[in-house]
Order: C-alpha cells, then structure tokens, then sequence
C-alpha cells in the first residue's frame, strides 16, 4: 500500500500510462505506517502452532479455532483501517483507483479490475496487493457511501472501461474478480461482452441472493424501533470486544426473523473492535440501499448467465453465514461454459480478508488461470514459486511431511569427473536438463526427489504429467482437479511435444517419466521394471536446445508396500471393470495412437499391503551432454542408440541401489528412529559408504 495515498481517476475509460503527477482529484488514504500486504510468509508462526497441535491432540480444535479468528481480526484491522482514510476524504462519483504506487505496474502485465462486495470501498484484495502487483496492473472500483449509482450504471462504468482497455491491448486479456456484489458485477459485464477476451475471479457470488437469509435482513432493519434505527452507527462504535455479541443479542430479542439476526451477529464479532469505521461504511440508509441494489443484481446477473462466454474461476466458502455459497459455486460451474470451482471449507464470506488463509496469486497459479494473452502458455506464463510458497506447500501437507521423514531419503549423484558422491552436488545448475528415470508406484518418488532438490539446490523440477492433472473428458469419480493445484504450483506441465519444447526453450529443469502410468499402476511382481516406448520420445527435442540428460534410479517401493491385487486382477471382476472403464474414460486420452504396453493406460487403482517403512534411495547417474550433436542425432539411428544409453544408465542406477542398500544399518524406520532420538530429529541419517 502506499504510504500516503492511491491513484484515483474518475470513473471514464484510463490506460495503463500513470500521470507523471497525481491527479487534481486524488483522495488521501489516512491510514497508519503502510504494511505489506500478506503472504505465505506471514503464517510460519501459524505452520510451527498446526505442527505443535497434531503431537496435542486435546487442544488441538480450540487452538485451530483461536488462530483462524486471530487471522480474520488481522484481515478486517488492515481493511478497516485503510478504508477509514477513504471514507474521511469521501464524495463524487464512483471511480477507478490504484491500490500501489502509479510507477509500480509490471510490463507486459495483464489489467485486473477489483469489484467492491456491498460495502463498496473496494480494498477487498488488500491482504493481497502487493503480490498481485507483481504480476497484475491492479485497479479497484470505489463506491462511495453516499453515492447511489443504480446497479444498471455501475454496469456501464465497468463496461466502459473494458472495452477501453480492450481496443488498447486486444491480444491481452482483462481480469474481472468480484466478491459478492462484485461476483454479480463481473457477470453483468461478461455477458454484455462475450466477445472481449475476460478472466472472472468470483467469490462467493451473489447470484444466490434470493436463496439466502441475507435478504431477509431488509425487512429486519425496518423494523428496528424508531428510537434504536437513527442512533444504531453510535451503539455499534461504542460497542466493542465481546460485549457485541450480547449487545447485539439483546438488540434482536423480540424482532422478527430473530434466527436471521443471529447468525449475522457471528460475523459481526468478527471484526468488532472496529466497529465505528463499519458504522460509517454501511449506515442504515446505505445498507438497506445495498441490500435492496443485491437483489437487482442477482436477478440481473442471473437472467443472463446463458451470454457467458468468459473463462470463469469461482472460489466459495464453506462456512458463509451470509449467502450459500458452495450450492450456488456448484451450480454456477454446471451453467457455465468454461469454469471450474475451488471451496474453502473453513473460510466465512469475507475470503480475501482472512489473513493466511487464502493467496489469491497462488490460486490463480495453481488453477493455470495466469496467462498474458489468448492461452495459457505452459512456459512464458509460468510464475515460479516463491520459496515461501514453495515451503508452504511441501511443509503444510502433512501426508508430504510424514512421507518425507519415513522415508528418510538418500541421494547420491554423479559428478563430472564421473565420481560418485552423496548428495546433490552432481546435478547440473544451469539448463537446460532432463531428468530422465523411474516412475516407482504410485509415484511416490516424487515427493522427496522434487522437495529435496528445491530446498537444497534451489532448483525447481518441472514435471511432466499425465493431462488428467489439468483437465478430464468429463466429470466422475476421478480426483478432483483442486486437488492437483500443488503440483501445477511447483511447474507441472502436462505432457506434451509443444510444451517440452517450451520447458527447454526457457532453460528449465525438467523431470520425465517415459514409463507414466504403466509403472506407476505396474502390476504384481513388476517393481523396477521400466515399460518405456520403442521410440525415442525425447532424444532429439533434447539434442536440438543441447539439454543435459541425467538418468536417475529410485528404489524402496518394496519397502513400504507390495501390489496383492492388480489390473489383471481387477478386470475379472465385473464391478471393478466397468470402474475402471468409467474412470479410463473420464481421463484424457494420452498416447491413443501407440501400441503395446505403453499405450493408453488404464486408470485403476491397486490394492497395495503396506509394510513396516523402509528407506527410499536416488542415484543420479552422469549427465549425458547433447550440446552439438543436433546434427548428428537428428539420425533416427543415432537418436534411439543415445535412447537405449539412457534407459540403461537408468537401469544400471536401480541396480546399484539395490545392492547397496543391502548394505545400510539404518534402511529400517526402527535403526533411524533410534538414531535420531539420540542425536536429534534434525539430524541426518547415516548410509552405506560408496
């Protein structure tokens, strides 16, 4: 946030070129010292307290419950705070302004315009600002207390600078996010223009207005008494703490819609010890105005949902006191042409303003809803992940955490010279570079090949992955995407010539299964067995940028479970048949014209008996240079000799590892958890010497 003020313009069409001078009709924001707005980085104290409260078992619900308030109270401070600057300079028309410094937009960057929810000051993405500033030329629309802009006008304004903003940059997309009001907002515009390239972020869209207890809240404020109705702002500033909710309370004793009011009271605890600037946001002629301005909205919104054409990315709440919004998300994702849904099932209405809760730029990432123009590009679009992002999310999923410390990982690698040495220090820093190695089952080895050498080489793998991670032939009973959002986060791409071309055309690191499902889902008695193409896939893609070739090995599936029922298990029993036929079925199709064993897999799940934990290890072999032989192996002969190199260097590593493993005292999660109780569980493990 700036320090001293934001940009604003009128509401008439902008570009993206600041005045070298603010504007005669800037407003000062008097807020206190400028705070940055949140990131992943906020919330280590909160990761170490979730971490805490999994070995405490009795606290662990009330202390998950005091943080997440403590969270929301930062939120609604930061909001509240900054927006009491607004409101004090208040007046005029509504208008566009610039949450950052004019001179902070980023080249290239897409626009992204900010919609107000029913308050109307539109600092709902504070928390979120500067990392969208990075990436994003960020404008927020403000509405002004005592303006009463129909919402049919508000339309237009946005509509008018759309389509400004378009004819400037046609190939560029427009970003509308909206929370609530907003939601509805960005829905009008949308359908106004299914021409015009727009990205809506919807939160918690009002659509559902009519279905909710929110508009019966009318009728609940017109009948507050006479007396109560002109001094409610003043009961509400001295009102504060705890003693709201029974002021509140006994307020709505005896009214009607009692059960209404005190629902909406939850909420209002939230962020009651800055009451006095709410009062001043939403006086009761102004609430009811809003409230009376949603409904229209709704049923404007609603009316044309079928013009749609926009890529849509609609984020509910499961625990939205105010409107029901994880029914409406779902039924909005049913109605729309392109889009897909994400749910918060802790959040409250006000998602963007529960501090630590939420990252929108993380969202967007996760979602591949970031792209500079027409398409996502898997490569130019791709925003690396921070090292806070990346820390939180290998640190805050404790399925990866415990799997990382069982499987207590040991990684040796080759060096130049060809001399192998324990850890990472052969893997070639610069790239581009190809991993090429083992897809153990279920792919387990990725968790501590992808966490390890980005934490220690700060050196992100980008994987390639089977298309089913970012989109289906239709929905089922397969995983939900949301749950694939990590892995796109940390660069996955899905598999593709077109976007290896693009990995190495941008010097990446990237990891290459050529087996991918077939050893992933191998079946009994297959552990270590490579199922890889007959054809080169990748030999002469790699030669053409001169990418280094690594060719690893992992082994210790065989030490933590065994396949007792495979495929060929499965399909001899009708029911899981027909399963396996409607999952295969909903997955994209992946090297449909190809025969044998890698050909389109079938998707099904194994039953796997676990074992007592052993120990998972990783060789990377000698990198294999292709730099200047693009001539050479562009001879299919040349190419599939390089081909079989690789696959038996990959072979030989699993061979190596087999052997010396047998050779390591603390393979056993026994001998390693004894160790570490007496030189400290943040120490490292021994091995076998090489």
């Amino acid at each position: 946030m700036a320090a001293t003020g934001a940009c604003l313009f009128s509401a008439a069409p902008f570009r993206r070129e600041p005045p070298s001078k603010p504007s005669s009709n800037q407003i000062p924001i008097k807020a206190p010292a400028p705070r940055v707005a949140a990131s992943v980085d906020r919330i280590t104290a909160a990761t170490a307290a979730v971490k805490h409260e999994e070995r405490s078992g009795v606290a662990e619900n009330e202390n998950r419950r005091e943080e997440k308030a403590k969270r929301r109270m930062n939120g609604w401070k930061e909001y509240l705070e900054h927006s009491k600057g607004m409101i004090e300079a208040d007046g005029g028309p509504p208008r566009w302004f610039s949450p950052l410094e004019c001179a902070s937009r980023l080249e290239n960057s897409p626009l992204m315009l900010s919609l107000p929810g029913i308050d109307g000051v539109g600092l709902g993405l504070i928390l979120h600002h500067q990392k969208l500033g990075r990436i994003f030329d960020i404008w927020c629309l403000h509405i002004p207390v005592a303006d009463r802009t129909p919402f049919t006008d508000l339309v237009k304004i946005v509509e008018k600078t759309v389509k400004s903003e378009y004819e400037h940059s046609p190939n560029r997309p427009i970003y509308l996010v909206g929370e609530s009001l907003g939601a509805c907002l960005a829905l009008a515009v949308a359908a106004l223009n299914p021409d015009i390239d727009l990205v809506l972020i919807l939160a918690n869209p009002a659509t559902s207005f009519s279905r909710s207890t929110l508009q019966l809240l009318t009728p609940l404020l017109e009948a507050l008494p006479d007396p109560l109705s002109p001094g409610l702002p003043d009961i509400l500033r001295l009102t504060t703490g705890d003693s709201l909710r029974s002021v509140l309370h006994n307020v709505v004793q005896g009214l009607p819609l009692r059960n209404t009011a005190e629902e909406l009271v939850k909420d209002f605890a939230t962020f009651s010890l800055s009451l006095p600037v709410l009062a001043d946001i939403l006086p009761k002629e102004t609430l009811l105005w809003k409230l009376k301005m949603l409904k229209s909205a709704s049923a404007y919104a609603h009316s044309r949902l079928f013009a749609i054409k926009a890529q849509t990315l609609i984020l509910c709440s499961g625990n939205d006191q105010l409107l029901p919004s994880q029914q409406e998300g779902e039924r909005l994702q049913k109605l729309l042409p392109k889009c897909e849904l994400r749910k918060f099932d802790d959040s409250g209405h006000f998602l963007f303003l529960q501090e630590g809760s939420i990252d929108l730029v993380t969202i967007i990432k996760g979602t591949s809803y970031y792209r500079r123009g027409k398409y996502h590009d898997y490569g130019l679009d791709f925003i690396p992940p921070t090292l806070d992002e990346a820390k939180e999310i290998i640190e805050s999923n404790s399925a990866s955490s415990l799997f990382n410390l069982v499987a207590s990982a040991v990684m040796l690698s080759t060096l130049e010279d060809g001399t192998v040495v324990k850890g990472l220090a052969g893997i070639p820093s610069e790239g581009p570079v190809l991993f090429v190695g083992y897809h153990m089952l279920m792919g387990l080895e990725k968790i501590p090949l992808v966490s390890r050498i980005f934490l220690e080489r700060n050196i992100l793998l980008r994987g390639i992955a089977h298309p089913m991670m970012f989109t289906r032939s239709k929905n089922g009973r397969l995983p939900d995407l949301s749950s694939f959002d990590k892995f796109r986060v940390m660069g996955a791409v899905p598999v593709a010539p077109t976007n290896l071309f693009k990995l190495f055309s941008s010097k990446s690191h990237v990891l290459l299964y050529p087996g991918g499902m077939r050893e992933a889902l191998h079946r009994k008695g297959e552990e270590y067995k490579l199922f890889w193409p007959e054809q080169s896939e990748f030999v002469r893609m790699a030669a053409r940028f001169g990418a280094k070739i690594v060719p690893f090995g992992a082994v210790g599936e065989d030490d933590l479970g065994e396949v007792v029922f495979d495929y060929d298990d499965l399909v001899k029993i009708p029911y899981f048949r027909s399963e396996i036929e409607s999952l295969t079925n909903e997955a994209t199709q992946l090297r449909s014209g190809a025969g044998g064993e890698v050909a389109n897999q079938q998707v099904h799940m194994p039953l796997i008996l676990p074992k007592v934990p052993g120990r998972f290890y990783y060789y990377f072999g000698k990198p294999l240079e292709t730099e200047g032989r693009e001539h050479e192996l562009k001879d299919r002969k040349k190419s599939h000799e390089l081909y079989l190199q690789v696959k038996s260097e990959v072979e030989r590593c699993i061979a190596y590892l087999k052997v010396k493993r047998e050779k390591d005292p603390y393979r056993g999660i026994g001998p390693r958890l004894l160790y570490q109780a007496t030189h400290g569980f943040e120490s490292e493990v021994p091995t076998f010497e090489i």
